[in-house]
């Protein structure tokens, strides 16, 4: 947990700070066409509580994480390392897979918590200095928008199934390594890749299956 979450804090809040900034900004471009520059706050909240959060989070935590997770695996089985735990009769998956699938599933939602209010204060920041509105504006619009089962249900949902996919996608590289220093270079570079398409996809679905269900 200290490795995954505490180890990608600096960079998610980055992340998450200059989305919201960038995000109100542009947003309140679009928004001044129609006079309607109060409404910044609600657009960067919903963006990001539903769908910038979760998947810029998920991506910081993937380029660091799943590569970090199949070189580790990766150098432990191609030093046999993994095959002296088999014939010590230690299980490889329970000892090495679990706690790092577990850590990655506790930490990825808090690290998205984190990074959507940091998001919300960059976009307070451009709101309040920029966009001469007051933060009351700016604050009260973007928290009365927000629907737990709809908005924050879903911010939540996604991170979580990423996490298991980040990690397990790691993990399979990792266990799966072979060739040398090499292949740990190459497992390493297979797991961000796939770690990163399954994410936009998983996002897709999730986002569809929520919109279906609003619809309904």
């Amino acid at each position: 947990m200290d490795t995954i979450g505490v180890g990608s804090l600096p960079i998610v809040i980055m992340t998450g700070f200059f989305s919201g900034a960038v995000m109100a900004l542009q947003m309140s471009r679009a928004l001044a066409t129609y006079g309607q520059v109060g409404k910044t706050g609600m657009i960067v909240s919903l963006t990001l509580v539903r769908e910038l959060g979760p998947v810029l989070t998920g991506l910081m935590v993937a380029g660091r994480n799943a590569s970090g997770i199949a070189s580790e695996l990766g150098s432990m089985k191609v030093t046999e390392q993994i095959d002296a735990m088999r014939a010590l009769g230690t299980d490889p998956v329970q000892k090495l897979v679990t706690p790092r699938l577990e850590a990655t599933c506790v930490m990825l939602p808090l690290l998205t918590i984190i990074a959507d209010f940091v998001g919300m204060v960059g976009g307070w920041v451009i709101a309040y200095f920029f966009l001469a509105l007051t933060s009351r504006q700016y604050w009260s619009s973007a928290w009365r928008n927000l629907e737990w089962k709809a908005d924050v249900a879903q911010g939540l949902i996604k991170p979580l199934v990423f996490a298991v996919v980040i990690s397990m996608v790691g993990c399979y590289y990792g266990l799966r390594t072979t060739g040398g220093t090499q292949g740990v270079g190459r497992s390493t570079t297979q797991a961000v890749v796939l770690a990163t398409v399954l994410i936009f996809v998983l996002d897709l679905l999730i986002t569809k299956i929520f919109v279906f269900q609003g619809a309904s």
